[in-house]
């Protein structure tokens, strides 16, 4: 005899997420920092303010399926627009506005973008591409700034102020495309991911629980919102009731710190590079981070320098996580196993995370052939689940999916606990002399000299072993330190097969738009002679 189920099915969609925060959770907060006084709304006010931003999208014209960009930092409006457009119907589709002009124009016009909203501080950047993106029909600015290069486009304020908030979301197909993100186009043009309702609804919920949030939290996401969905927490901070407190542009360390301090902030999220920028500024000025009860970082590899810093003087713990546009991004993160002692709890705080419930992972060879799980094993990862991409935008790009699994571009081990270490991107990997070489790892360990600020390292061509380590390094302010100096210190880290040749000291790491180490501009810098290298005599091996 078959028994079948007795539960109802409702569509799991971001609507209901929405409603839920609004009818649960309507004194929560959202405060917005800005030239003046701190704006403060609280969700019921959000909520208010999303249905008439969806009135007015829609006078404009938008229908169901149709898509709506967003130009815009962390702010009110920004996830007054997380709301009303998925909830509408329409697709949301966050533009990064770090992007070059020609990456911009090129997903604005794959995307299919009829309305962008857009922040009045950066009204150049869409004025300078708009004339080559024909299909967007409305422009609405976001904010009192000068927009005047963008003709007539509306106001938000005025926009929505006409409109009653008495708009009634539809009922909506969980499978439905909910927002859409692009790839950073490191190499070749941007790739774009569409999430659904059902898939947002999913990571939000694995969010909540792996990365433990509360309601008494009051979250600071530096993380932008037009990068992977701000790591999908407007999502499950709303579901959840936290209080946002939105950065809007002021990104400094100095005014992040002074949020932190000022605001009473719990929780907060960004990639290492910004927690690194605000560690030294704590060193420099006196700073009180004691509200902090937990800051996730992602994005790259966190050096464990950068968290036992923290952690020895604030007293703050920082977890590391991965993910990746393709995952929404949640897909791993490092929370130490039960039973370990204080070193094993450095040892798994420093890998790249446990495999979140609801991902599937494997290691597969050069061949394709499937690794084991025993911390040993070298190849690419590849990830399945509700929230993983199973294809591209308007882009089969078959050599990104493997067997119905995605191929993640990164190369890395993976133990019986499951817990992964990603060793390198598969394109960074250096190969010297039949052996592999991770960039990554001698970055981190470069990073651990009391004298260095920041350490890229990539391949550059030798004609004896194939490829060798370039050390490109940033120091640290009157910090004398020599390449000679640089390789002892490493020598007691990392095989010495692994150690550079090749040193070059440079003012800053070129970045990509979502704040990671710009390699492919390292290389071209290497290969048109304009780095300035200095070269130590090769040790025998």
């Amino acid at each position: 005899m078959t028994i079948d189920s007795t539960m109802s099915e409702r569509p799991l969609t971001i609507t209901s997420l929405f409603r839920h925060g609004t009818s649960v959770h309507g004194q929560s907060s959202v405060a917005t920092l800005g030239d003046g006084p701190v704006r403060r709304s609280d969700f019921t006010q959000v909520a208010e303010g999303a249905k008439r931003l969806a009135a007015a999208l829609q006078r404009l014209g938008i229908r169901r399926g149709d898509v709506v960009g967003t130009l815009a930092w962390n702010n009110q409006e920004h996830l007054e627009a997380y709301l009303a457009v998925p909830s509408m119907g329409a697709v949301l589709h966050t533009l990064n506005l770090r992007l070059s002009p020609d990456q911009l124009t090129f997903v604005i016009n794959h995307g299919g973008d009829r309305v962008i909203l857009v922040d009045a501080s950066v009204a150049p950047l869409l004025a300078a591409v708009l004339p080559r993106c024909p299909a967007v029909e409305h422009v609405v600015v976001i904010g009192e700034g000068e927009a005047g290069a963008l003709g007539e486009a509306a106001r938000y304020n005025e926009l929505v102020s006409a409109e009653e908030p008495r708009f009634a979301w539809p009922e909506l197909d969980e499978r439905a495309a909910a927002s859409m993100c692009y790839t950073s186009g490191t190499t070749g043009d941007p790739k774009g991911v569409v999430y659904s309702h059902r898939s947002v609804f999913l990571h939000s919920l694995a969010a909540w629980g792996q990365l433990e949030l509360r309601n008494d939290d009051r979250l600071l996401a530096i993380v932008p919102m037009f990068h992977v969905n701000a790591w999908g927490l407007p999502y499950t901070g709303w579901m959840v009731g936290i209080d946002f407190v939105m950065p809007d542009r002021f990104l400094q360390p100095a005014s992040l710190v002074r949020t932190i301090e000022e605001e009473g902030v719990t929780y907060s999220v960004g990639v290492p590079t910004v927690w690194n920028a605000i560690l030294r500024h704590t060193d420099a000025h006196p700073s009180d981070l004691s509200s902090l009860r937990r800051v996730v970082v992602g994005g790259a590899a966190v050096p464990r320098t950068l968290m036992e810093a923290f952690r020895e003087r604030h007293g703050l713990e920082i977890v590391q996580a991965w993910g990746m546009t393709e995952t929404s991004p949640l897909g791993a993160v490092a929370l130490p196993p039960k039973g370990v002692g204080s070193e094993e709890e450095w040892e798994y705080r420093s890998m790249t995370g446990r495999i979140v419930p609801g991902v599937e992972l494997r290691i597969a060879d050069d061949k394709g052939e499937v690794l084991p799980w025993d911390g040993k094993s070298a190849g690419e990862i590849e990830v399945r689940g509700p929230w993983v991409t199973a294809a591209y935008h308007r882009d089969p790009a078959p050599d990104r999916f493997h067997d119905g699994w995605l191929r993640t571009g990164d190369a890395g081990t993976v133990d019986h606990r499951g817990f992964v270490r990603i060793t390198d991107r598969v394109k960074d990997v250096i190969k010297s002399g039949g052996e592999w070489i991770s960039s990554v790892e001698l970055e981190n360990q470069l990073m651990a000299h009391p004298g260095v600020a920041e350490a890229a390292v990539i391949g550059v061509p030798d004609q004896r072993w194939d490829e060798r380590p370039l050390a490109c390094v940033v120091l640290k302010e009157a910090a004398p330190v020599t390449p000679e100096e640089l390789s002892a210190f490493l020598a007691e880290r990392v095989p010495r097969l692994w150690l550079p040749e090749r040193w070059s000291f440079i003012d800053k790491i070129p970045k990509t738009s979502v704040d990671k180490f710009d390699k492919k501009a390292l290389r071209a810098r290497y290969a048109e002679g304009s780095l300035v290298v200095n070269e130590l005599a090769r040790a025998e091996r």
